[in-house]
């Protein structure tokens, strides 16, 4: 009964670093199959995190969405496309995330105003996952468009000022700092008067995304891709 406690208490915390670990797999996966594999990676990485972010888990003992391991994997990934092939690709990869992301919002919504049959049992559950209020859908793209632009840019500045360093230092202090841009401008964009505290939110919401970066990075610096 004590190890099924623990189990219990710990699942979410399995889980996370499981994720973590299939994550930062299929990044490498995706590096070794290409350029066009990975820019497709970077894209599925997005939709999935502004899908997932709808469900909220306690994880170490705070209440976080399921998302923030793949917002930071689509990073991770435009990070490798800007460091083994060019910044113009990772460039042109945000633009096809936003591509994805802009295609499925419209047709999700569209699958909505379809009128279900008497016999089906789905539309409920689809009008839950798929109804987001257009302020959380305009502030979700609308950041995530802006982080991966500012995401980079500064990864640029950081191989350009820091060349001795190993990419999973320089992929560790970019994805730092486009976390907390990602966490504040969502914050105050999305909840902004909706939750009672958005600074507790900010802070919560980034602690765990640095355990997700330094998870990453430190698989990354095992690996050496």
């Amino acid at each position: 009964m004590r190890y099924q406690n623990f189990y219990d208490l710990a699942m979410n915390e399995i889980l996370f670093f499981t994720e973590t670990l299939l994550v930062v797999g299929f990044a490498f996966w995706a590096l070794r199959l290409g350029k066009a594999a990975l820019t497709g990676w970077i894209a599925v990485q997005a939709l999935i995190a502004n899908l997932f972010v709808l469900k909220q888990i306690t994880l170490f003992g705070f209440e976080v969405t399921a998302s923030d391991v793949f917002v930071i994997g689509s990073l991770l990934g435009l990070n490798f496309l800007q460091e083994y092939f060019s910044k113009e690709d990772a460039a042109k990869a945000t633009w096809i995330c936003f591509f994805f992301m802009a295609f499925f919002t419209l047709v999700s919504q569209l699958h909505l105003l379809y009128v279900p049959s008497p016999f089906d049992t789905t539309h409920a559950a689809f009008e839950s996952i798929l109804s987001l209020s257009p302020r959380l859908l305009i502030a979700s793209m609308s950041v995530f468009l802006i982080v991966q632009q500012v995401d980079i840019r500064f990864f640029a500045f950081l191989q350009n000022s820091m060349p001795g360093t190993s990419f999973a230092v320089r992929a560790g202090i970019s994805l730092a700092v486009s976390q907390f841009l990602d966490t504040f401008l969502f914050s105050f964009a999305g909840l902004y008067g909706v939750v009672t505290s958005v600074f507790d939110i900010i802070l919560l919401s980034y602690f765990i995304k640095l355990i997700v970066v330094f998870c990453f990075t430190a698989c990354v610096r095992i690996a050496k891709p």
